[in-house]
């Protein structure tokens, strides 16, 4: 449904570089990046916002590069809802019509079905300024559905709203996906989010795509140093690979597998990581004695940050499991992990 090959965008201090990006007909996909990766300049050149420099995006099969953003069948909705303060809700969904000549039964009963599915009838006399951010956020989907898109993009749809509209409004995107058969693109910096609504995803960083592919795939199996620290891999380093082994500064990590090349990087997850006062039996061959440097309250759970030679690795561990180890701050500990939760790249 959407191909884009070899795209260019330039800007004073930054550009997308020949971007590839191919999102199947009907497809729920996300792109992933942090905060000036170049996700929305992407968007925008989707829909024909901005000025492409090289390249062609396709819809359908179609190329629409060089065509206005109303000719191009694409629905964009913003973090920040863009309506019209002084028009009624029903005037702002209605808005796009002026731009698609679509027959008035059609549209009626278009009008109709969106109402409905966005619970919004109750709201259409209001003003924007009177509602809810789940309420606005609703209305700004009305309004890019109300034109029959065949692609819907979503900016951060969710990153303006409180903690408790988020739910509602991520289970609303579910439905009008399921239900509508419209291909999805939607942008974000929140990876808990893609492991929620989406099938497959890109992984943006300063313009350029760094991985594309199966959500879980990506959190499993990240590609470069950039794409592991952005799934939550927090310790991430430089090493020496000899055959079967890494060399980490002054440790030795078995990996179980032969790697061929003599640098790289590896990644561990936090969460793969145990923390004990004792040293685990002999099966975890990782295994390592350290200086407890740090310990950060993270609500549910406690990152320690335990020193072993000259690294600093990072573990995650319950309230309970602190108490119950009494780790405090320059105490001794061991942190082990399997070598199946060793990543490389």
């Amino acid at each position: 449904m959407i191909k884009i090959e070899n795209l260019c965008v330039d800007f004073p201090g930054f550009c997308l570089e020949n971007v590839n990006l191919a999102v199947a007909k009907e497809e729920y996909f996300v792109l992933l990046g942090p905060t000036g990766a170049g996700k929305t300049v992407l968007l925008e050149a989707i829909v024909g916002l901005i000025p492409t420099k090289g390249g062609k995006i396709l819809i359908g099969g179609r190329d629409v590069t060089g065509l206005p953003p109303e000719k191009r069948g694409i629905g964009i909705v913003y973090q920040d809802y863009c309506l019209f303060p002084h028009l009624t809700v029903l005037k702002n969904i209605k808005y796009g019509l002026h731009f698609h000549k679509i027959d008035e039964t059609e549209a009626q009963n278009r009008l109709d079905e969106i109402l409905d599915q966005l619970n919004l009838r109750s709201l259409v006399k209001r003003l924007p300024v009177n509602l809810s951010g789940g309420e606005l956020q609703r209305i700004a989907l009305a309004r890019a559905l109300m034109v029959n898109p065949s692609v819907l993009l979503l900016d951060e749809p969710l990153s303006a709203l409180d903690p408790n509209f988020r739910g509602e409004i991520q289970s609303e995107l579910k439905k009008l996906h399921q239900n509508t058969g419209i291909t999805f693109l939607m942008v974000t910096h929140d990876f808990s989010e893609a492991l929620s609504l989406a099938s497959r995803a890109a992984v943006m960083n300063q313009g350029k795509i760094e991985q594309i592919g199966e959500v879980s795939e990506i959190f499993q199996r990240p590609s470069s140093p950039f794409v592991a620290n952005f799934v939550g891999m927090k310790n991430i380093f430089f090493v020496n690979f000899r055959r079967t082994r890494a060399l980490l500064d002054n440790l030795e990590l078995e990996l179980g597998r032969e790697i061929k090349n003599s640098r790289g990087y590896l990644a561990i997850r936090p969460e793969d990581i145990v923390v004990s006062k004792e040293k685990l039996s002999s099966s975890i061959r990782n295994s390592f004695q350290g200086i407890v440097a740090k310990i950060l309250n993270q609500g549910f759970y406690y990152e320690i940050h335990l020193k072993a030679g000259n690294s600093v690795f990072k573990a995650l561990i319950t309230k309970g499991a602190l108490f119950e180890l009494d780790l405090k701050e320059g105490g001794c500990a061991f942190i082990s992990f399997k070598s199946t939760a060793i990543h490389t790249f």
